[in-house]
């Protein structure tokens, strides 16, 4: 996607009815959709945001100037189904435009919106089940797709699948990362999280089976014969912690697990590089984030992470705990190479999108959206 240049207009949508759906989510859905709000209102549009009550929370979603209607869109089917989608209904029939987020959103929202109203659906994560479940989304991803007016994917890979389940338009898109400030100086974090003289690689990840922090755990156990010792920090929560600390103690690896935290950008200013063992990633927040703070990024060659680090990072296959430790090694070991991609994460970081690049995108899709519905009426 483009970048605006600084000339461009600001977006001009005076009335437009605009009808956000949500999911699910405790991550970088729930801030884009923050900030697309944000964006939408102060341009004028009228917007409704339909999300779960934990999500309106989490976000702040009710702080940002639109209407928000609580609606338990989960990950997987409930009994309340029924009530979602006959409250949905009512909420998007009079809408202009409805956008979804994700496909369980996107498939809830195909079922009930009116042909008469123009359907977008973004899509921000690549189906990654086997078995039964993989087929039931797959068959949620055709009716998404084919529904859709315009469907917005976060990597190309994913633009490719859209494309084969029947969508008439897709187009890349690009999630921001919201800009934060660290609170507390280099030396104090390193302090709080003990760190001495040992250089600390960071990884922000849900523990997810996703992000397979196995081999993450893996590669840090092949780093101990480095001196000093690296300290792998972990920080994040999820279902995958018991697993995980039970796989550190039984490879004795130096990783600590952080828990949930709030001080990202904190953490990122005592980092020395910044990891993610993933199987498959959108537009991770934190690797935006670890760009803007030049710190070198060492990860899996997955989904949209070679395009959003292009030549700032070393990227490595997925599930391939060796091909990662090695990386870390050169990065960790080699002065001019840590010091060259330092460089190379603040000059990527300026050519990345912004929150008004994206939702200068997200408003071009409306666009197109409505005319397929106008040139589409008897």
């Amino acid at each position: 996607m483009r970048s605006r240049e600084s000339h461009d207009p600001p977006l001009q949508l005076a009335g437009l009815r605009v009808v956000q759906v949500v999911a699910t989510t405790t991550g970088g859905t729930g801030a884009h959709v923050r900030s697309l709000t944000r964006l939408l209102v102060e341009a004028g549009a009228d917007v409704t945001v339909c999300a779960p009550p934990q999500v309106i929370e989490l976000f702040e979603l009710a702080g940002q100037g639109a209407r928000v209607q609580p609606l338990s869109i989960s990950s997987r089917p409930q009994a309340r189904d029924a009530r979602t989608l006959a409250r949905l209904r009512r909420t998007v029939a009079t809408a202009d435009v409805v956008h979804a987020h994700s496909l369980r959103a996107g498939a809830f929202t195909a079922l009930v919106v009116p042909r008469s109203v123009a359907m977008v659906t973004t899509l921000h994560n690549a189906i990654l089940e086997t078995g039964a479940r993989r087929l039931v989304l797959q068959g949620l991803q055709r009716l998404t797709a084919r529904r859709s007016d315009v469907v917005l994917c976060v990597s190309s890979d994913m633009v490719e699948a859209i494309e084969a389940a029947g969508a008439d338009e897709v187009r890349r898109t690009f999630i921001a990362a919201p800009r934060r400030a660290a609170g507390r100086s280099r030396e104090q974090v390193r302090d709080e999280l003990g760190a001495g003289e040992r250089p600390v690689v960071l990884a922000i990840s849900r523990l997810h089976p996703q992000k397979d922090l196995p081999t993450l755990v893996k590669a840090a156990a092949l780093l101990r014969d480095v001196d000093p010792l690296p300290l792998v920090a972990i920080a994040g929560g999820g279902p995958g912690g018991q697993r995980t600390r039970d796989l550190i103690d039984e490879l004795d690896a130096p990783v600590e697990l952080l828990g949930e935290r709030s001080d990202v950008p904190d953490l990122l200013l005592a980092a020395d590089v910044c990891t993610l063992s993933s199987e498959w990633e959108g537009c991770p927040l934190s690797v935006q984030e670890s760009l803007r703070a030049g710190v070198p990024f060492v990860g899996t060659r997955v989904g949209g992470i070679p395009d959003l680090v292009s030549d700032a990072g070393l990227l490595v296959p997925a599930h391939d705990a060796l091909a990662l430790s090695t990386q870390l090694r050169r990065v960790l070991t080699e002065p001019a190479l840590l010091t060259d991609l330092r460089d190379r994460a603040l000059r990527r970081s300026h050519t990345l999108p912004s929150e008004a690049d994206v939702g200068a995108t997200a408003v071009e899709a409306y666009e197109a959206a409505r005319s397929a519905v106008a040139g589409a009426a008897p």
